[in-house]
């Protein structure tokens, strides 16, 4: 899997109530009039359009746009302080091959079927070595400057978990037996999920450089040994589903946005649960 998903195709071309020359596939979700980019303005909610943005609600202007990501910092944080307790021995074991083997919370299907099942969100905050650990982290920081302050802290956060658990299950189901660390299975999904907001809201992800950086660190992915493909591509199709059910069907198409959180958070839940189920042996095995 690859690239950018292809546009929405409506059997209708809508125009910005009040740009008649601009073609746009986003409404108001609050009164539905047809609104171009610069007509937008982000609200918990979805997008508005000028008049019903000025309404008495939970707006999120570009003055309010520009607060630091604090969910980003924390997680980050917490990161960093995982691999600093990992580094000192705290977390069990020398380093082995390069790899954190024999820490206590790094990804294992075996590991996992003793009941250790915490490994699948753990895994996601540990990481080989500095080089891994500085990698991902700045890539945290950037999707997280971009996405949470436009977004909220509550869809960025969903995004992230639902993105780690489906990055833990695609390790699990393709390499079962390796131990596996690192965030890039949450980071490849904030990354999926920041194109389609962006498809979303008439930006191209291309132009952006967004969309190119994706390829990239695909190419990376595939080019280069020792790296957790299924948690790679798991953590981006995860990114891509959820931002389709927050961006695609709650802002563009007015779903009510609790029953996609709603949607999102099980489904999250589900896959931690089936990263467990693919972790254990089958029946007669072991």
């Amino acid at each position: 899997m690859g690239g950018t998903p292809a546009p929405l195709v409506s059997s209708f071309v809508q125009t910005c109530y009040r740009h008649s020359n601009r073609e746009t596939g986003v409404s108001c979700s609050n009164c539905g009039r047809p609104i171009c980019p610069d007509c937008m303005t982000t609200t918990s909610v979805g997008m508005r359009c000028p008049e019903c943005s000025k309404q008495k609600t939970k707006v999120r202007t570009a003055a309010t746009l520009t607060g630091p990501p604090q969910l980003t910092y924390v997680l980050i944080a917490i990161n960093l302080v995982a691999f600093v307790a990992t580094a000192a021995g705290l977390l069990e074991g020398p380093v082995r091959g390069g790899l954190y083997e024999n820490a206590k919370g790094a990804l294992n299907g075996p590991e996992i079927a003793d009941g250790e099942w915490w490994r699948v969100i753990s895994s996601g905050f540990l990481h080989s070595g500095l080089l891994h650990i500085a990698f991902n982290m700045y890539f945290l920081y950037f999707l997280g400057s971009l996405l949470e302050p436009a977004i909220g802290k509550l869809r960025f956060g969903i995004i992230y978990f639902v993105s780690l658990a489906a990055g833990s299950f695609g390790a699990l189901l393709l390499s079962p037996q390796d131990f596996t660390v690192g965030a890039s299975g949450a980071v490849f999904g904030t990354m999926g999920a920041a194109i389609l907001m962006m498809r979303a809201r008439g930006i191209d992800p291309m132009q952006s450089g967004l969309g190119v950086t994706l390829l990239l660190n695909l190419a990376i992915t595939f080019l280069i040994p020792n790296i957790a493909i299924g948690g790679h591509l798991g953590g981006l199709a995860a990114g891509f589903l959820v931002g389709y059910l927050m961006f695609d069907l709650a802002e563009r198409r007015r779903l009510a946005p609790n029953l996609v959180y709603g949607v999102s958070i099980v489904l999250g839940i589900a896959l931690v649960i089936a990263a467990v189920v693919v972790a254990a042996p089958a029946p007669g095995v072991g």
